[in-house]
């Protein structure tokens, strides 16, 4: 099956539950169901092989952690004697033995599945009887990585939470970034930076402060390896970061990437929370950073944070002034801007989308865009119509502006330079 089917076949749990989750409680049922599967099929192969490891040395080691990795072949790995066909195999105590389950991923992965809060969901289906019928499907749908490679993974990933917030009325673009604009903006991100980017012995650092599920990052790190792609130096030691307030974005995200890094580093350097109020990187800064912030979402659950680090001007990260209530992709530009690294170790880039209203208030109706996109400012804005008209930093000047459509995607280095620019889609 390629990823629209799979993703219409695990949709498809909809019909056995619609009588008793509200449409807008589908994701409690199949997201954590769809991770969960997922990581019972990575496990597969050396199942056995860990629990005879954990078997054998149980009670002779005080820490079993390191040999059990080994085992596994990933940073996480699981005790439980139970995997999906073997929960099925035993009906009666289905609820028990998939709570036994969830229990004997280890510390990490377990951390990552209760931001779920998936026990409150079984209950639920147990209760109603449909606990196995649920479970049953989806050990039906077969996501061992042969079949289903990591980049199929984090667009069924993707395509699902599109569809559950499009059943919740929200707006797909808070959560969902396609990966046609994705591309795009690596691209912009990167461009005259390939010289670099060959260097020998050369080690890199992207993030993302509201990373979703972590698509973003992931493109970005396979577009430069060139993993499925031209690439442009294999050898690059990249390290990604990352932070996600919403629990269950962030739980696929990190889960996910426990899968694609065996290593874990990856999936360690995403952290949970909110990027403006609890920054979770707060003295590192970074090669490369992108990001598509929400747009019209407001920031009053951040504000008396936000406020505070105000106060401090440019010793914190909004000295350049706070943005109407309503809208906080100012604030989270802001918060990119103060993890570049300054000219003197080769500076930083960003690429954000951005809508564009947000561009366009002068300084009566929000002080604070003017500081940071103003034609003599850092970040210039270049606006055209990605799909019509060339990419071309000559096109009307460094500084140049352009009409263009409500959104807008900025790519910057801390001074201009040959090939650069900024962009607009």
């Amino acid at each position: 099956m390629n990823h629209g089917e799979i993703v219409s076949f695990l949709w498809g749990v909809a019909d056995l539950i619609r009588d008793t989750f509200k449409r807008g409680k589908y994701q409690d049922v199949i997201l954590p169901l769809t991770v969960l599967r997922r990581l019972d099929c990575v496990l597969a192969p050396t199942k056995q092989k860990v629990l005879d490891t954990n078997k054998k040395l149980k009670g002779k080691l005080e820490n079993l952690d390191p040999q059990l990795r080994r085992a596994s072949g990933f940073a996480f790995y699981n005790t439980s004697l139970y995997d999906f066909e073997k929960l099925l195999a035993d009906a009666p105590n289905l609820a028990a033995n998939l709570r036994n389950y969830i229990n004997g991923f280890s510390p990490n992965m377990r951390e990552v599945i209760e931001k779920f809060g998936f026990d409150t969901t079984i209950a639920k289906l147990d209760e109603e009887g449909l606990l196995f019928k649920v479970l049953e499907r989806f050990k039906n749908a077969d996501l061992h990585p042969d079949r289903v490679d990591n980049t199929t993974m984090g667009t069924i990933f993707e395509e699902l939470i599109r569809k559950f917030n499009e059943a919740l009325d929200e707006n797909p673009g808070e959560h969902f970034t396609p990966r046609d604009v994705v591309h795009l903006m690596v691209d912009l991100l990167i461009a005259g930076d390939e010289k670099r980017l060959k260097r020998e012995h050369l080690a890199i650092t992207v993030c993302d402060p509201c990373c979703g599920t972590g698509g973003m990052l992931t493109i970005a790190k396979d577009h430069i390896l060139g993993d499925g792609r031209p690439g442009i130096n294999p050898k690059v030691d990249i390290h990604i970061f990352g932070q996600e307030v919403n629990p269950e974005t962030f739980a696929v995200c990190k889960s996910d990437l426990f899968i694609k890094d065996p290593t874990g580093r990856d999936a360690d350097n995403i952290a949970y929370g909110s990027t403006l109020s609890n920054d979770r990187h707060p003295r590192r800064k970074f090669d490369y950073l992108i990001a598509n912030p929400p747009y019209g979402k407001d920031w009053k659950r951040d504000q008396e944070a936000v406020e505070t680090e105000h106060e401090r001007g440019d010793a914190g990260r909004f000295g350049a002034g706070l943005p109407r209530i309503s809208d906080g992709q100012m604030v989270f530009l802001q918060h990119m801007l103060s993890h570049m690294k300054p000219k003197a170790e080769e500076g930083s880039r960003v690429a954000i989308i951005m809508n564009g209203s947000s561009l366009r208030r002068g300084p009566r109706d929000d002080p604070c865009p003017s500081p940071l996109v103003g034609p003599r400012q850092p970040f210039g804005l270049t606006e055209f119509h990605a799909w019509t008209t060339p990419l071309s930093p000559e096109q009307g000047g460094w500084w140049g502006r352009f009409s263009g459509p409500s959104s807008s995607s900025w790519s910057a280095t801390p001074q201009p330079h040959p090939g650069g620019g900024m962009a607009g889609d």
